[in-house]
């Protein structure tokens, strides 16, 4: 039930914002061909957003969502004129499998997904005629697209396309081009027989166009994808040859997010742990996090290289060789502490202890009194995080309640300061889109889930700050999305699926259910989505799918829409998934949650 509400939710917002971003003069014939897509789909999605601020709209059957599924999974990408041929009979055929009026759906064992506008900025003008963009030339170059994700002027639609399909993984990709002459262009590296019928010249795709480079590539890193390319005015079939009832084709990309999946949390953290927390060149939250996270790889798998790999590698700062505290410490200095409690608690070296209170004590002014809130927040909600945590932890650690009396303060400021109507937090007041950035509402989730951890029940200050941590997740909760994903912006669909915000907004669930803070049916079902997509965002050597680059207070929504997404190593990302994984394995260990296996994860 709770799934149901959500997608129906999410369905409703999805369609009422993508409307509204629609500009005055955009084809009447868009409009239809999305309501009768969206009327006959169980999955109506956005893969991201043009460079004029419209979404750019998927429709899946809920197969597609499962790369365990034993269905071929097939989809369609079209930059068709929404009044052409082609867009009305891709239409009519979406419809028709959907409803399972289709002899072919009805015979054959495949998944079906569209993506009928992959550019919407390309058409769409007051005209309703069917003029059409003769050779589809949007998809003849450009791919794999160069540039930064998401905020290239030219290539943004090309990169959220490009990375979008890599964490499909689809079976088959059939791109549309739109032409007066039946062709079908085949990547030189596709092998298959594909059997069309005599009344299709054939001939070889172009390097650089989208099915070459999905052949042949690498889409988000993970692996190919097999895709020829339709030029028609007429019919596309859904059924290449290769792909005939009975039938079970699997994509190299497919295969490789099953790999990634069938990974239990304790063998990502180990993977992750030969990349990252390997240094403390300074302290800060980002290296200190990835410190904690194999400290904790330490303690689930009984070998002790981590923790004495980690100990060796802070000695310099317990020792007093080198300052954690100096004229350049910020916010991410004082969170980046919680490396030293951590160790404090885990061997009881009292310098650690010290430590953590030299930073602490940054809350109180000369005379001992606390101040209106921790300093270096600079109004943002990130200082949910970089400052509460560390005080609680203190205050743990030392036995004086004034750092309990001084977090509650810090958070109750923060939370004054940013938290919104609805239970999301602005990143900053100064924003006058008050715009609900991803991290920084995994922040706030993050930092009130270790914060709680280290309070005691019995203190004062417990309730207050774990109903706010309980309101933020049940108000993320209706915004994870369809692949088990939150996104840049957390809730404007449109944004990129971010993986920082992912990681932080389930490490917080899965403490929750490890002390009981959280329904147990009400959450699990959002972290299993969460942890499956995970996974499928970390691959060899650490490389990661979609972090957002460090961010601080943007002056506008689309800003936050375009701040570079990281594809590959990044330390950021890292530590977040050492954190969620080390935490998925302690949960597990205890029984807290239920992880599905390979083979009762299939929908």
């Amino acid at each position: 039930m709770v799934r149901l509400v959500m997608l129906l939710a999410a369905c409703q917002f999805f369609f009422a914002s993508f409307f509204a971003e629609i500009r005055a003069d955009e084809s009447a014939a868009f409009r239809e061909a999305l309501k009768e897509l969206a009327e006959y789909s169980p999955v109506s999605t956005s893969i991201g957003v043009t460079r004029k601020g419209v979404a750019i709209p998927a429709f899946l059957t809920n197969g597609m969502l499962d790369v365990r599924s034993d269905r071929t999974r097939i989809l369609i990408v079209s930059n068709s004129a929404p009044a052409s041929a082609v867009t009305k009979r891709l239409v009519s055929d979406w419809s028709e499998f959907c409803s399972r009026r289709s002899p072919a759906a009805n015979k054959s064992k495949i998944e079906l997904g569209i993506v009928p506008f992959a550019n919407p900025d390309s058409f769409g003008t007051a005209s309703d005629s069917a003029t059409s963009i003769k050779d589809a030339s949007h998809w003849k170059s450009g791919f794999p697209p160069t540039g930064s994700a998401y905020n290239d002027q030219q290539n943004s639609e090309r990169h959220y396309l490009w990375r979008w399909i890599g964490m499909l993984a689809p079976d088959l990709v059939i791109v549309v081009g739109e032409n007066d002459f039946h062709a079908i262009e085949i990547p030189k590296s596709f092998k298959n027989q594909l059997g069309i019928s005599a009344n299709w010249s054939i001939r070889e795709a172009k390097a650089g166009s989208l099915a070459d480079a999905l052949t042949g590539g690498k889409p988000s890193e993970v692996a190919g994808v097999p895709a020829v390319e339709f030029l028609t005015s007429g019919r596309v079939p859904i059924l290449p040859g290769f792909v005939q009832p009975g039938n079970s084709v699997r994509s190299a990309a497919r295969l490789e997010l099953q790999r990634r999946r069938n990974r239990s949390p304790i063998e990502v953290a180990q993977e992750l742990a030969q990349v990252y927390g390997h240094n403390l060149n300074s302290v800060a939250y980002i290296p200190a996090l990835a410190l904690i996270g194999r400290v904790r790889l330490s303690e689930l798998t009984s070998d002790e290289s981590h923790l004495k790999d980690v100990l060796k590698i802070v000695e310099p700062y317990a020792s007093g060789q080198k300052p954690a505290l100096d004229q350049k410490s910020s916010g991410s200095t004082l969170s980046g502490h919680l490396i030293f409690g951590e160790l404090a608690t885990k061997t009881g070296d009292t310098r650690f202890v010290k430590l953590a209170q030299a930073a602490a004590d940054l809350g109180f002014d000369d005379n001992g009194e606390l101040r209106q809130s921790m300093p270096f927040h600079n109004e943002m909600s990130d200082a949910v995080f970089m400052g509460t945590p560390i005080l609680v932890q203190t205050g743990r650690l030392t036995g004086d309640t004034k750092y309990f009396d001084m977090a509650d303060r810090h958070a109750k400021f923060m939370l004054k300061l940013n938290l919104r109507e609805d239970g999301l937090h602005q990143h900053s007041p100064l924003d006058p889109e008050h715009t609900a950035w991803g991290r920084g509402n995994g922040f706030p989730a993050l930092g009130l889930a270790l914060s709680l951890s280290d309070m005691p029940v019995a203190s004062p200050h417990f309730q207050p700050m774990l109903k706010a941590y309980r309101e933020h997740l049940l108000a993320m909760i209706d915004h994870q999305d369809e692949m088990g994903m939150w996104h840049q912006i957390v809730d404007r669909p449109e944004s990129y699926r971010e993986f920082t915000v992912t990681c932080m907004t389930t490490f917080a669930m899965v403490r929750g259910l490890r002390n009981g803070w959280l329904k147990r049916e009400t959450f699990e079902p959002f972290v299993q989505r969460a942890w499956e997509s995970i996974k499928c965002r970390i691959g060899p050597d650490g490389k990661l799918v979609d972090v957002c680059t460090g961010t601080g207070k943007q002056k506008s929504r689309r800003e936050y829409f375009d701040r570079p997404a990281i594809l590959g190593r990044d330390d950021r990302g890292g530590a977040m998934a050492l954190m969620v994984s080390t935490e998925l394995a302690f949960a597990k260990r205890e029984g807290a949650i239920q992880l599905q296996t390979a083979e009762s994860a299939s929908r």
